[in-house]
């Protein structure tokens, strides 16, 4: 089999590489590419070998969580409470089809990095050029390539005439690549291997015919491909604390349960089947059963957020891995950038404009040291402006929904836009110098020329081109004879700020000419001045760059683009350029050393897709949750890899959409830094869940437990704890998911991906508040008995305190460590007061209810004993307003 891998066919001469796979310039003959495609298959993608169905979903219900959630549906089941097992088992049921139809696929990510294979080919066969299926072509074959052709395979370019093709979803070049013939060394990055052409990169001018060295997935689309579907994505922070939390719990409980049973039977003579009953209520107890629940919930309600903010979550679990991002690794073009070459200085001969203004709309204004300039006075800038507009071939359109697009060469599009923004009005100009002749542009003369005549007949040649080449051709420019180190030097410093620079000039020619010819190319032009463009960074961009930076996230720049390009941008948006890692120092490193560059450079050039996947790895292993943001075919595999891939679904390729977690709409890296905002408030009311959750579970075990361990009446039936905990799932832990973002969300650092779920001052507050819950309960059962009350009455009471403790500890948990005694915490989130007339609804019903009563063995209570709860709760209310304010003054800004 022929092996791209075997044949560096950019490095080799196109003799060697003609023989290498035994062709020649005329191409193959029928029989043998016949002969070659049984040998080597057909030029397409292989198919990923998907899962079926029902075993994707069966996968849904493999979580730590969903375990813990069916012991308690068979322990509800066991103690005959339909209802509540009916809960549990639809909560199971709705958490796996959620999973099932928002988790991206390998399969589909491959697919859609298989659709942007060209379809048809125009190859020489027999001697004779023929159209083929691009599916049948095998390496050795000659293909030719014309404007607006999807280059079929990987090729070597034999023959090349003006070809520019458009690389930007490959490499990332934000302009079209001049292709040549020249070999390059062995080590060249795709970027500069200029007399290579790519699958699926785009031919936007010229022609060119070139053998095929590669097809399939030995091309470097299908590299990609292959990448795609061989990286497994990464466990999300939430799901490794909770999978870890969820064991521990079980493990815990299972022990505590054991233990009590032994201790009941054995120590306290209990009655068997009491101790049962006891010991299942305990277990029942423990059991966070509606945490699950919560989650799915509050990582629903993110993603509603968040859609309705432009950013579209295609995993669910990815909404809250946001909240825990430690870097962001970005793509520049058109991530950062706009993707649209934009004319940002003009140079003139006695002075130097700034242009304002994005992409091709045509709207912007014209600066000089930094005061508006009214351009109808600016003469120079008129007759540069006049050859910019006449001397090229590209439009600019405004399409049905408003936005420009470019007709054309994207260089060519920013001078139209540039003389667009001082009012030029392009039609009109034409209709009084109508274009006589043309000399297009060529990479051997590196200019183009026009010939016009004015209305009176005066002819006038303009030339447009690379600044050495047009300099090489004036005297003088505007103000006088040509100073060349001084027009040289202003160049230089173009060059510095990443801009590529075209010069302008012009020729008067008798009035007679009426053709134009190379022999009228001398050196009698008069230089007009030159235009510096760059696909600049997005405004919105670099305000969210300095948003990520102030949240404590690190923001990486990872490029196609050369290093003087990538350091320009990367200053531009508040980036470390100071030291620029590019592609082929990362080739000569190991992963060692990759690592330990990667914790100070902030900025990548020239990055291929296998180092932009080898970065994201490196940024993993020091222990980094990494988000990687990318719109082309080669950001894929390294969005895939990364802890949460972010694509761009404007501009963006279907295939990074598809390996990607969030999608974009807007293609606005601005969009991440709410996003990020989004998921740290997500994350913040999972922890406030289970801040308001376990405390309540801990105490009803707890006093199970202690009411074994002391051979004492059960304060609180099994029943009754079933009871409270579907009660308060979906009243209180239901409010705390629609809790807004704390104050300062994105001006504190992110949580470490290695800290703890229960970090040391989360146990602080679930013991202080557990503790509390017990002490309280007991004192009611306790009270109530003492006053002469039923066993009943007394346990109707003990329910009644947990349920009020738990409410107004619902207010204290609406903030860490702010506080939460004043008027906003009350009514911020009427979900929460909704929820509380609800539970005081249904509390009523469970005290004085006489079907309520009976199923629950519950007895009416007095107002002295309301009083009495009532006293306690707002007690439990102060008494953790306290502890805030001890953790407040301590700086303590986040449990």
């Amino acid at each position: 089999m022929i092996n791209i891998q075997d044949s560096p066919s950019h490095a080799l001469p196109l003799p060697a590489v003609l023989d290498t796979f035994d062709t020649q310039k005329t191409g193959l003959s029928s029989a043998v590419a016949m002969a070659r495609l049984r040998m080597v298959g057909e030029n397409r993608l292989p198919q990923p070998s998907a899962k079926s169905m029902w075993l994707r979903l069966a996968l849904q219900f493999h979580n730590p969580l969903i375990y813990v959630l069916m012991v308690a549906g068979i322990a509800t089941f066991t103690l005959h409470d339909y209802v509540d097992a009916g809960v549990i088992a639809a909560v199971i049921i709705i958490n796996a089809l959620i999973g099932f139809v928002q988790e991206g696929k390998a399969e589909e990510a491959l697919k859609a990095v298989r659709s942007l294979m060209a379809t048809r080919a125009k190859v020489l066969r027999d001697g004779q050029q023929a159209d083929i299926d691009a599916s049948l072509l095998v390496p050795g074959d000659v293909v030719i390539l014309e404007p607006g052709d999807l280059v079929p395979a990987d090729l070597r370019l034999m023959q090349v005439k003006n070809c520019f093709v458009m690389e930007a979803a490959l490499t990332g070049e934000s302009v079209p690549v001049e292709k040549n013939i020249d070999i390059v060394a062995v080590e060249a990055p795709v970027a500069d291997r200029l007399c290579m052409a790519y699958s699926s990169t785009l031919v936007t001018a010229g022609y060119a015919h070139g053998v095929v060295v590669a097809t399939g997935k030995q091309t470097e689309i299908g590299k990609i491909g292959t990448m795609v579907s061989d990286e497994q994505s990464l466990e999300t922070p939430l799901t490794r604390r909770l999978g870890l939390f969820a064991k521990q719990v079980t493990l815990l409980i299972l022990i505590i349960g054991v233990f009590s049973f032994a201790f009941g039977y054995w120590v306290r003579q209990m009655p068997l089947l009491d101790l049962f009953v006891a010991v299942v209520g305990l277990v029942v107890a423990a059991i966070p059963e509606g945490l699950p629940a919560i989650v799915a919930i509050v990582l629903a309600i993110g993603t509603r957020v968040m859609a309705k903010n432009k950013a579209i979550v295609r995993r669910l679990a990815a909404v809250e891995t946001l909240g825990s991002v430690t870097v962001i690794c970005s793509d520049k073009t058109g991530t950062l950038t706009c993707n649209q070459m934009t004319a940002e200085t003009v140079i003139l001969p006695e002075q130097t404009l700034n242009v304002s203004g994005l992409g091709y709309a045509p709207k912007g204004d014209f600066f000089k040291n930094g005061e508006w300039l009214d351009v109808t006075l600016a003469h120079d800038l008129q007759s540069l402006l006049m050859c910019a507009t006449l001397c090229n071939d590209a439009g600019v359109e405004q399409n049905e929904e408003g936005a420009w697009e470019l007709i054309g060469d994207p260089t060519e599009g920013a001078l139209q836009t540039l003389a667009a923004k001082a009012g030029v009005d392009k039609l009109n100009l034409h209709q009084r110098y109508p274009r006589l002749d043309c000399i297009p542009f060529e990479s051997e003369h590196q200019y183009m020329a026009t010939l016009h005549h004015s209305q009176k007949g005066e002819g006038v040649v303009l030339l447009k081109g690379a600044p050495e080449t047009v300099l090489a051709h004036c005297q003088r420019d505007l103000s006088g004879p040509l100073d060349l180190e001084r027009w040289e030097a202003r160049m230089a410093e173009a060059a510095k700020r990443g801009e590529r620079v075209l010069a302008l000039a012009r020729r008067i020619l008798p009035t007679n000419s009426t053709t134009l010819s190379m022999a009228a190319m001398d050196d009698n032009f008069e230089l007009l001045g030159m235009v510096c463009m760059l696909d600049p960074p997005r405004a919105e961009a670099m305000a969210a760059v300095a948003e990520c930076q102030a949240a404590g996230l690190r923001v990486v720049m990872i490029t196609g683009d050369h290093a003087i390009t990538a350091s320009a941008i990367a200053k531009q948006i508040g980036l470390n350029a100071s030291a620029i890692l590019s592609g082929e120092q990362i080739e000569k490193m190991d992963d060692a050393e990759l690592r330990e560059q990667m914790k100070t450079v902030d900025v990548i050039s020239r990055a291929s897709p296998q180092h932009k996947l080898r970065l994201v790895k490196a940024l993993q292993s020091l222990g980094e949750l990494v988000a990687m943001t990318g719109d082309g075919v080669n950001d894929a595999p390294a969005i895939k890899v990364a802890d949460i891939g972010v694509a761009m679904g404007n501009k963006g390729t279907a295939a990074a959409r598809e390996a990607a977690d969030l999608v974009l709409t807007d293609d606005n890296f601005a969009t991440i830094s709410n996003a990020v905002k989004e998921g740290r408030v997500v994350l913040d009311n999972i922890k406030k869940s289970m801040l308001f959750i376990l405390p309540t579970d801990v105490a009803e075990a707890g006093v199970i437990l202690l009411a074994i361990l002391g051979g004492l009446s059960l304060p609180i039936t099994a029943s009754q704890i079933l009871w409270i905990n579907t009660v308060t799932a979906v009243t209180f832990s239901l409010a705390i998911a629609f809790e807004r973002p704390e104050r300062g969300v994105m001006q504190r650092p992110p949580r470490l991906p290695t800290e703890p779920l229960i970090t040391k001052l989360f146990a602080t507050r679930i013991i202080i508040v557990s503790a509390l819950l017990m002490a309280f309960t007991f004192t009611a059962f306790e009270w109530e008995l003492l006053r002469g009350h039923s066993l009943a009455m007394s346990r109707t009471t003990a329910v009644n305190m947990l349920i009020l403790c738990q409410m107004a500890y619902l207010f204290n948990v609406k903030y860490f460590t702010h506080s939460s005694m004043r008027i906003s915490a009350f009514i911020e989130n009427r979900i929460t007061l909704v929820v509380c007339g609800v539970m005081i609804v249904l509390q009523a019903l469970f005290t004085y209810s006489p079907w309520m009563q009976s199923v629950f063995s519950t007895e009416p209570i007095d107002v002295a004993s309301w009083l009495f709860i009532l006293a306690f709760a707002i007690l439990m209310f102060l008494v953790i307003e306290l502890e805030k304010a001890v953790l407040r003054t301590f700086k303590v800004q986040v449990i």
